[in-house]
């Protein structure tokens, strides 16, 4: 039986332990080779027991990635048991259905011995800029079109990497030199996790983190079950209706509370699409997770105790449950929007708690070009590939204003537009914040953001545009407004799809219209002052002022009482 004194040492281990993990996850954000990795922190890490139970999880990191990988490890070791794994070996898959959703992200665990003794596993995620296919766009049709496939299997034994697996990455992407720098990486930080794990084992004289382990799930759970009982019990529906890629999808969940567990049902969501915006069961559970997670039990760590408490179903072959082999490369496009989905759900159990609807969808700059890929050109041009990391409005809270420009639910950061013009030939004219765009309410919506890119070479680039929120915009909560669609289009007026590979004619500029957020309860019960600072700062125009929020106010931002009182009368 533990005493008191037991509980605080175990205490101050778990909080080493969550340093540790911290520090694995930025051994990999500094030696990653891609933009992905490198700039946006598009990772995860994380710490194992040897049945595969993550015991801890570092902060730097994205939702899908991390509660993927959370579920991820057990894979491994269905087809390398711990009892066979040996000093040096190192694991890789990017298996969409036993990994973290789709073949860009690698997944590699990596077995810890201490003393001779195997006593934790390491596990991380990294988003490849590249890995063949028909790159980053859903135009593909299958699996098989979006590119390598490597299945659970050794990248190193015995601390001997396997080239042969190098030598087949190299030779199927368009960037093996980013892609095969970040394997190494990953491998890399899983080495660094170790070595702080056995600094700390040796500072507490472990030998072993069963019973450190055994408490963090315990205590984890208890926690999040104490959270979830205290939550009214019931069940509660909501549907939300996005873009999709040849239809409209709908997107329905029943979310139930009951004796400690939070369980969420998508019977009804749309069946799968023809295309790679198909989400596998693995990233709906992370990104399920996440949304209840955000409000029912924030700071909890988020561990295997925690997520236990959160159980997800959905009928098979549907868009939240896609089987192999559809195509899946973009199936952020349906996982993003499901903590939209539950919020829904909860905001009936607990109103005034719950934020708008967001753009939730990342608008990331997917770009491309050279052999194949665009138009041939008499003039000699750069080949390239680019993932950058832009976003939309937020939706607002009910207390706060929606959070411009940032990407929730995903968490990962902007990539700098300097980074991309140095690696690449694109110059990008204008970045801003989208004027209007943020839904009115007592609240007002995040800003969205607006973007003008071109080339520098007189040469044609593509984009592989993934975009929601073009059709169907983000809904205001309680009486709030909606948010802005998104636009896509060419300088010269022509619209261009919100999804597919789509070329930039040479000359032409590429212009980025991204969407708000909702707004959150009655516009004309926002502050006019607040209304009149938003038109000074450019966020709001004159005109929205007094046709959304009844203040009337000068281009300077300088209110019009009488005419504001009429207004709002």
């Amino acid at each position: 039986m533990s005493t008191n004194m037991d509980q605080i040492r175990y205490q101050v281990m778990w909080e080493r332990l969550l340093a540790v993990v911290e520090e694995q996850a930025q051994a990999l954000v500094r030696t990653a080779f891609s933009t992905s990795s490198r700039e946006a922190g598009d990772i995860s890490a994380g710490v194992f027991d040897l049945k595969g139970q993550m015991l801890a999880q570092a902060v730097t990191g994205t939702p899908g990635h991390i509660n993927s990988m959370a579920r991820a490890v057990v894979h491994f070791l269905d087809v390398f048991p711990a009892d066979g794994m040996r000093d040096g070996d190192v694991y890789i898959t990017n298996d969409p259905w036993k990994g973290t959703g789709h073949l860009h992200d690698f997944t590699v665990v990596t077995p810890t011995f201490h003393k001779g003794k195997m006593v934790a596993l390491f596990a991380c995620t990294s988003h490849v800029v590249d890995i063949g296919g028909v790159g980053m766009s859903p135009d593909g049709r299958q699996i098989y079109h979006e590119g390598l496939f490597v299945p659970i299997m050794p990248l190193a034994t015995a601390g001997e990497m396997n080239q042969w697996l190098l030598n087949l990455v190299r030779a199927n992407v368009r960037e093996p030199v980013q892609v095969e720098g970040d394997i190494y990486a990953l491998a890399a930080c899983n080495e660094t996790g170790a070595r702080r794990l056995f600094a700390m084992m040796e500072e507490y004289d472990l030998d072993n983190l069963d019973a450190l382990g055994d408490h963090i799930i315990e205590q984890s759970q208890t926690a999040i079950t104490a959270a979830i009982n205290e939550l009214p019990q019931g069940s509660w529906d909501h549907a939300m209706r996005i873009d999709g890629f040849e239809e409209p999808i709908d997107l329905v969940a029943r979310l139930t509370i009951s004796n400690g567990i939070i369980h969420v049902d998508y019977t009804g969501s749309s069946g799968t699409s023809d295309f790679g915006i198909n989400c596998p069961m693995c990233y709906t559970e992370a990104y399920t997770a996440f949304g209840v997670k955000c409000l029912v039990a924030p700071d909890i760590p988020n561990n295997a105790g925690t997520l236990d408490a959160i159980t997800v179903s959905a009928p098979d072959n549907t868009i939240v449950n896609a089987p192999h082999p559809c195509a899946v490369v973009a199936r952020s496009t349906i996982g993003h929007m499901l903590p939209d989905v539950i919020f829904g759900c909860l905001h009936q159990a607990l109103p005034d708690r719950v934020p708008a609807e967001g753009t939730s969808n990342l608008w990331n700059i997917k770009l491309g070009a050279g052999h194949g890929i665009t138009e041939r050109t008499e003039q000699e041009t750069t080949s390239f590939m680019l993932m950058a990391f832009h976003s939309g409005g937020a939706g607002a809270r009910p207390k706060l204003d929606g959070l411009s420009a940032t990407p929730y639910p995903s968490g990962v950061r902007n990539v700098p537009v300097e980074i991309s013009e140095a690696i690449t030939p694109i110059v990008v004219w204008r970045k801003e914040l989208r004027k209007d765009s943020g839904g009115s309410g007592a609240q007002r919506g995040g800003l969205g953001q607006s973007m003008e890119i071109t080339s520098r070479e007189d040469a044609p680039f593509g984009i592989f545009a993934s975009f929601e929120r073009v059709l169907f915009p983000p809904r205001g909560r309680d009486g709030g407004g909606s948010g802005a669609t998104g636009e896509l289009r060419l300088g010269s007026g022509q619209e261009l799809r919100n999804k597919g590979f789509q070329t930039i004619p040479a000359r032409e500029r590429l212009i980025i219209e991204m969407p708000g957020g909702g707004g959150y309860g009655e516009p004309k019960a926002r502050d006019a002052e607040a209304v009149a600072m938003d038109v000074r700062l450019g966020l709001v125009s004159v005109e929205a002022a007094a046709r959304d929020y009844g203040v009337v106010v000068s281009e300077d931002g300088q209110i019009d009482e009488a005419a504001t009182a009429k207004q709002r009368g």
